[in-house]
């Protein structure tokens, strides 16, 4: 018998295309929508982030008050007499200025020379000494250091901020042995009168605004505050280019407009003998005039315009020397409300609050009660 074997059939394969499709025809007038869209998104950044356009004023101060002198007022006048009008005219020239000149003070012109010519002195320690007391946001005195790359109007004038600090002392008689003794007995003195001429020249000025002082809180400004400080310049002599003049005078005014808060005060007391013209700068305007001989400028700090409620104006002043043949020394003596408080304070007349008087007759009553109870059983 014949086996059978059965074979499967063989299907023939069918291919498969797996080709893509066509792409979509496009017109040849039209562009995609994607490309407008990134047109449109460009467009809108470059619109949105242009940064625009600014025009700086070329004048960076406030305008200028012409033709105006502060008052020249008599110390003893002002403060042993207590001549109304006079001070009517030193509240009204604090209020428009900021200042006003004080004659017939009481400091020795011998005093206040000797102590310029010992303050020479200090501007003669060698540059690299100097950084030993240099200024610093922790320590409020010595000198104010000007780095390499800074305004070249840095180059004309120098700086050195002196107080009775024990440290700034050490350091003083380290790095400036032979003169520092004389230097610093000729500021203590010229530093003792300035006080006594504040003492009696503050509580006359709050005269003619609100007797309340206000709370310490609230008379302490932005910086530190300090007192008795004395801010020492030294003008370089023969700056015979104007536009170099100018420049100086610039980078000056930036720098203490930026750092007027630094030195929290209530008064300023300036000395510039000799000086061409003083300038006082205030937020809205500033003043030029020819200071009396021997005067000293008082101007308002921080602390008095608060003090007064805003009716006094803050102010900051600068000495100004043109063309001298030497080098000349000014003096900024700044006097703190804090240090003025407890004068005041005496000369006033106290009040006893009603808290207190209640707590004083508590304290009687009690007493008396202790009183009896001995005297009874004892």
């Amino acid at each position: 018998m014949r086996s059978l074997t059965l074979t499967p059939r063989t299907t023939p394969e069918i291919p498969v295309d797996f080709r893509a499709p066509p792409p979509s025809p496009v017109a040849s007038g039209r562009r995609s929508t994607s490309i407008t869209n990134n047109e449109f998104l460009t467009e809108f950044l470059e619109t949105s982030l242009r940064v625009p356009d600014l025009v700086l004023p070329n004048k960076i101060f406030p305008r200028q008050s012409h033709h105006e002198t502060p008052p020249k007022v008599d110390f003893v006048s002002l403060c042993f007499h207590e001549d109304e009008d006079l001070i009517n005219i030193v509240s009204d020239s604090i209020a428009s200025f900021g200042c006003f000149q004080l004659i017939n003070h009481g400091i020795s012109p011998r005093i206040m020379a000797a102590a310029v010519e010992a303050a020479r002195g200090v501007f003669l320690v060698p540059p690299g000494k100097r950084e030993v007391v240099s200024r610093s946001p922790e320590k409020l005195w010595g000198f104010e250091v000007y780095h390499e790359g800074e305004d070249e109007g840095s180059e004309l004038n120098e700086e050195f901020i002196w107080c009775k600090d024990d440290e700034l002392k050490l350091k003083l008689e380290g790095i400036w042995p032979i003169g520092y003794p004389n230097f610093s007995k000729t500021m203590e003195t010229l530093g003792s009168r300035v006080e006594k001429v504040v003492e009696k020249l503050f509580p006359i000025i709050l005269k003619n605004v609100s007797k309340k002082l206000a709370s310490d809180g609230d008379i302490i400004g932005q910086g530190h505050e300090v007192g008795p400080l004395c801010c020492i310049y030294k003008h370089r002599r023969d700056v015979n280019r104007n536009d170099q003049w100018v420049d100086s005078l610039k980078y000056d005014v930036i720098r203490m407009l930026i750092r007027g808060t630094d030195y929290s005060h209530s008064l300023c007391l300036h000395m510039c003998d000799g000086s061409s013209e003083f300038h006082v700068y205030s937020k809205k305007s500033w003043l030029s005039f020819c200071p009396e001989q021997g005067a000293l400028i008082i101007t308002a700090g921080d602390q008095l315009q608060i003090l007064s409620g805003g009716h006094y104006k803050d102010v900051i002043g600068k000495a100004i020397f043109k063309r001298e043949r030497e080098d000349n020394i000014s003096m900024a003596f700044l006097y703190s409300t804090q240090n003025s408080k407890k004068k005041i304070q005496t000369s006033r007349e106290r009040t006893i609050s009603i808290s207190q008087q209640a707590i004083f007759v508590v304290i009687l009553t009690l007493m008396y009660h202790v009183l009896v109870f001995v005297l009874r059983y004892f």
